[in-house]
């Protein structure tokens, strides 16, 4: 049974999350005049830029439902932030999808030129890899694990091989089947390892981590389909980035393939499938439960 949170709780909790994960990147990330202070300034740009941090608010709210603590996730929810935002660098270049504009600023690449904005999101991807090897080890879980779980994601597998059947598919009308393995890929797969690794630094059992695979799965594959009907429902100034795009370049996309309501139709079900699998922990797994029917719910 999901407690009744009211909206102004759960966005209090979403602000303090963000505002310890902010704290932490600060961190973790060298200061702006750290030599050489280019790169580390277009990482800063692209790292605070603004972004929901929503996989690490989901690695930390997963470390919290399998009993475990803030500080031993910490490192862990820092790293798939990183992780993600080298993603979008890297997405927003002109020899991927060349946008102007990410989290309501301009692109890494139009403040600091193409190279320097490759270099910056092969700089984060890297400290995603040093954190997670820096996660304590606990009874079940090592840094060996941590960084196999990071790695397959970011892989030819997962995120890039996501990204290279995107760029392949531009122009195309892709079948429903691969169309969802792009955003399994993109978007699925790192928001799953967000979620695991938290239950992971918590010292989940297999069968815990079982489930918030599951979850993690299908919250992503939902979110994804979300963000496609976005694109056509809202506005550039209300995402943050340019709206109507996947429609002018004739991107294949779920409200393409299935329509508006046969899309949100879909993200219903799949946060259904979702929510069945957190049954194994009962109330402890309350918070993530109502993270995901916000993701469902959102605006932007």
């Amino acid at each position: 049974m999901l407690v009744k949170m009211s909206m102004s709780d759960l966005k209090t909790y979403i602000n303090e999350r963000c505002a310890l994960v902010d704290a932490a990147l600060h961190q973790f990330i060298p200061s702006a005049d750290t030599s050489p202070a280019t790169i580390h300034k277009a990482m800063r740009h692209s790292m605070f830029a603004g972004g929901k941090r929503l996989r690490p608010i989901l690695c930390l709210a997963a470390a919290e439902t399998c009993g475990g603590d803030l500080d031993s996730a910490m490192k862990a929810a820092c790293a798939v932030e990183c992780l993600h935002t080298y993603s979008l660098i890297h997405d927003d270049l002109p020899c991927m999808d060349n946008d102007d504009f990410r989290r309501g600023v301009p692109t890494c690449h139009k403040v600091f030129g193409d190279g320097i904005a490759v270099l910056a999101g092969d700089a984060l991807q890297a400290l995603a890899f040093e954190l997670v090897a820096r996660i304590p080890a606990n009874g079940t879980y090592n840094a060996a694990d941590y960084v196999l779980e990071l790695a397959v994601t970011a892989g030819s597998r997962h995120l890039i091989g996501g990204q290279v059947m995107d760029l392949e598919g531009e122009g195309k009308k892709l079948p429903l089947e691969d169309l969802r393995y792009v955003h399994e890929s993109k978007t699925a797969a790192l928001l799953t390892s967000s979620i695991k690794l938290g239950g992971m630094s918590a010292g989940a059992s297999r069968q815990q981590l079982k489930a918030l695979h599951t979850f993690g799965w299908d919250t992503g594959l939902a979110f994804q389909i979300i963000d496609d009907i976005l694109d056509v429902t809202q506005t550039s100034e209300k995402l943050g980035k340019s709206a109507g795009k996947d429609l002018a370049t004739n991107k294949s996309t779920y409200p393409a393939l299935l329509g508006l309501e046969g899309a949100r139709q879909e993200a219903d079900r799949l946060t259904a499938e979702a929510m069945k699998a957190l049954d194994i922990f009962g109330t402890a797994a309350d918070r993530l439960r109502q993270l995901a029917k916000h993701l469902f719910s959102r605006e932007s």
